[in-house]
């Protein structure tokens, strides 16, 4: 604990449904709770990431109403009062804005990371003392608002840029600007420069600071979640309050609403193995390759011929056979099967919006 004695909070933001991981990730079967690294679900991983930094009691899980009690059933340690369901999804600014707003209400004074639920991240340590650094600084600065940047090893186009220039302390350096997903040109020269960090989207904050930023920049539902803030100090339930409030919110992301115009913003370098899961290519990064550089998740399987695929079952009795298939996806699952080249493997969402259009919601 710090000098100030701010009490110390993670918050874990696990509402996306990952329509790039369809068809094993649905709307009633989202990626965190997917079991695809080492027999355990993203969101086991992601708790489990934090012991040692935070008590249980402290570690709260932001996520849609349906996914609760999943949830609560991989992650029994964490409160079930910690399990905060959305009504509805109304993008990262609210879901931070409401985990605040319950902390405020539980606690005066105290610090807030926030995490997502399909990050892998290694060693632990590594990202164990990069948190420290980050909350200490964080208190040691309570006006400030922090995030954790990556060094680009390549011109990423899907993922944000945070550009930092001045180094205030060992590993830690003032931001900016943000950039948003570049074209491949523009990502190149940002890795070039050598000033430039990936956009982790975790942050560090007092709840002070974040209260005060989306108070500016989101005050419309700041002011509407206050009431939930208002019934947990006076011991009132407030989910019923919550879901007159929610729906109403204009949906908007922490880096548009938020990180953009703050003034006063600092990045904590992570250095160590960062990997946003939020694809099926993404697994050839966290699973062990076998000698022709497939990438497996699957119980009965045989590949002849085939190499640099990802081949993915979780029925363990049904067989999954390649042959002369190079760097494709297949992905099998009880009612839906996907082939698809692994380059075209970031148009999922639009064969999702396909499989909507043409069976509903039958296979979402």
């Amino acid at each position: 604990m710090s000098e100030t004695n701010s009490t110390r909070y993670a918050v874990i933001m696990a509402g996306g449904s990952g329509k790039r991981l369809w068809p094993l990730s649905r709307r009633n079967r989202p990626k965190q709770v997917l079991h695809l690294m080492e027999g355990k679900s993203l969101i086991e991983i992601s708790v489990a990431r934090l012991e040692g930094l935070f008590d249980p009691e402290h570690i709260l899980v932001v996520t849609n109403v349906e996914y609760v009690e999943e949830i609560s059933r991989l992650v029994p340690a964490i409160p079930k009062a910690n399990l905060i369901s959305e009504p509805v999804g109304r993008n990262t600014a609210n879901a931070i804005a409401l985990a605040a707003a319950i902390i405020a209400g539980r606690e005066e004074k105290a610090t807030m990371a926030v995490f997502t639920a399909d990050h892998v991240i290694r060693p632990i340590h590594c990202f164990a003392k990069a948190v420290q650094t980050a909350m200490d600084t964080a208190e040691a600065n309570p006006q400030t608002l922090l995030t954790f940047g990556i060094r680009p090893t390549w011109p990423h186009t899907g993922l944000g840029y945070i550009e930092a220039d001045e180094l205030v302390a060992p590993g830690v350096y003032r931001v900016s600007q943000f950039n948003e997903k570049p074209e491949h040109a523009v990502a190149r020269s940002y890795v070039e420069s050598g000033r430039y960090f990936w956009n982790s989207g975790m942050f560090v904050w007092t709840i002070q600071a974040i209260r005060e930023a989306l108070q500016i920049n989101l005050a419309e539902s700041v002011k509407k979640l206050d009431a939930v803030t208002d019934a947990i100090r006076e011991g009132q339930d407030y989910t019923e309050i919550l879901q007159g409030i929610y729906p109403t919110l204009d949906g908007i992301s922490i880096d548009y609403a938020v990180m953009e115009h703050a003034a006063d913003v600092l990045t904590v370098e992570l250095q160590c193995e960062w990997i946003d899961l939020g694809s099926w290519p993404s697994l050839e990064d966290v699973v062990d390759l076998d000698g022709q550089g497939n990438a497996i998740i699957a119980g009965s399987h045989v590949v002849m011929d085939g190499f640099r695929n990802v081949v993915v079952s979780d029925d363990p009795d049904h067989l999954v056979a390649l042959l002369g298939m190079d760097d494709c996806i297949v992905v099998h699952s009880a009612d839906a099967t996907l082939i698809c080249k692994k380059s075209d493997s970031q148009r999922l969402k639009e064969l999702v919006a396909g499989v909507e259009q043409d069976y509903g919601t039958k296979f979402l």
